[in-house]
């Protein structure tokens, strides 16, 4: 939950803040790992980056999935 805030809070920060300011450095810091693997896999699209949208998905699904096998072993 909290790495889906953080992606949405790189796609807002990414419009509205300048990409040397320290909140936005350390905020892709944490984000660009993730993100880089996704860029390598999904095609150019101009200027449109769809690799936080992305991101958040797989987030959700894994999410999802984790939960489901916790469930599954605790009961």
């Amino acid at each position: 939950m909290a790495l889906s805030f953080l992606l949405i809070a790189y796609v807002v920060l990414s419009y509205f803040m300048d990409p040397y300011h320290p909140i936005r450095m350390n905020v892709n810091r944490i984000v660009n790992p993730i993100l880089d693997p996704i860029r390598r896999i999904l095609p150019q699209t101009g200027m449109m980056d769809f690799s936080p949208l992305v991101a958040i998905i797989l987030v959700q699904v894994l999410e999802f999935i984790l939960r489901y096998l916790v469930l599954a072993i605790a009961g």
